[in-house]
């Protein structure tokens, strides 16, 4: 027998809700895939219509477009909190998973979110301060509403646990598989150079969104402190925030020739440059798992990342890490990786061992338990590992 299950994305937004984005493009066709009985209904806001459209899994989908501009905070959780639990309703779903951290306080049917971490509670100026107050109340009501919760690693598990109050036995860990598709061509080094105006240097890539918990301000301070025969350039893409525009600034007081912002950059770049890298550099805070340090490792880039929250779980012993506090541990990681020629051959090959650990077949999987889980279903929804 199938199941009918609503996915609420009203939070989507091409190109601006980052890793958000990926697990909802990612974990859909995998999941769809894996079970061919499930009856998938997707709620989406204007944005993410017209994206979702584009994918050709889609077709096995019922599209529900709610009248609202996602791009609007306040728009969007009114809809979630108003519109779709009538729409849910009417399209006759059986359990409703959200994807994007928040939920319905009265969805009408069980529900099960995923909560991808809780950094504000850590990082309070990650976001804009109304966002901040919105997450406060919203992020503890979806988790008081769902039967279930799902979160990315064990790390941010445990934050959830501490923060909101919710029993251990009640989140469920789906690590995710690689962001980028894996018949993506690469921007050719060339063209990828000239286009970005890199020149000649040797690359150090970080990825990574323009917010306070990412750590950027060590990293570039880090950077401007480093002394290397060939200097190298590090490049910064991604989307657009309220705090890029001192970032930048900040970053041209150090050294405006050799840090490079990119802004937003197609699939094709972003697999070029991950191609072309010596190195990725990834200095967060606080993740709830790390997606750049996976597709770093998925292609052979050595990467020296953060010894904090998740990363040593994605990363095992596939990088260095630094304290991501401290600025010359930062520095000293990334100078000895582009001098120590025989530590980049060693964490390449175990990065891409590593990698292999990791894919969307295990987290639709994970997830497909969860669901069996959130409903006590028998049968085929409760097969496998998935509780009675």
């Amino acid at each position: 027998m199938g199941l009918r299950v609503g996915f609420n994305a009203l939070h989507l937004v091409p190109g601006e809700t980052g890793g958000s984005e990926i697990y909802a493009r990612r974990l859909l066709p995998t999941l769809l895939e894996a079970n061919p009985e499930l009856e998938p209904v997707l709620f989406v806001g204007r944005e993410g219509a017209s994206a979702f459209r584009e994918e050709a899994w889609t077709g096995q989908v019922e599209i529900v477009h709610l009248p609202v501009d996602s791009r609007s905070r306040i728009r969007r959780v009114a809809a979630e909190q108003t519109l779709l639990p009538v729409a849910v309703r009417r399209a006759r779903v059986e359990l409703l998973h959200n994807l994007f951290t928040t939920a319905p306080a009265l969805p009408g049917v069980a529900q099960v979110t995923t909560i991808y971490d809780v950094i504000y509670k850590r990082f309070p100026d990650t976001h804009a301060g109304l966002l901040v107050r919105g997450m406060e109340v919203l992020v503890p009501l979806a988790a008081k509403r769902s039967r279930r919760l799902l979160t990315l690693s064990e790390a941010a598990k445990g934050d959830i646990v501490r923060f909101l109050g919710v029993p251990a036995d009640r989140v469920d860990v789906t690590y995710l598989g690689p962001g980028l598709r894996e018949d993506i061509p690469p921007l050719p080094e060339r063209e990828l150079r000239e286009r970005l105006g890199l020149g000649n240097s040797p690359i150090v890539l970080t990825v990574s969104a323009k917010r306070p918990h990412k750590n950027l301000e060590r990293l570039f301070e880090a950077f401007a402190r480093l002394e290397a025969t060939e200097p190298p350039v590090l490049v910064v893409p991604g989307y657009e925030t309220p705090f890029t525009a001192e970032l930048r600034r900040y970053a041209a007081s150090l050294d405006p020739d050799r840090i490079r912002f990119t802004g937003w950059v197609d699939d094709a770049t972003l697999e070029g440059l991950y191609r072309v890298a010596v190195c990725l550099v990834f200095p967060s805070l606080a993740e709830g798992f790390g997606l750049p340090v996976l597709e770093a490792m998925r292609r052979g880039v050595p990467v020296t990342c953060s010894n904090t929250t998740s990363l040593p779980e994605v990363a095992g012993d596939a990088a260095l890490y630094f304290e991501p506090s401290n600025i010359a541990s930062i520095a000293a990681a990334i100078a000895k990786l582009l001098e120590d020629g025989q530590l980049r051959e060693r964490l390449s090959a175990a990065g891409v061992q590593q990698a292999r650990k990791f894919s969307w077949e295990s987290t639709a999987e994970a997830t497909r338990q969860t669901y069996a889980r959130a409903l006590r279903r028998r049968g085929a929804w409760a097969n496998s590992s998935a509780d009675p």
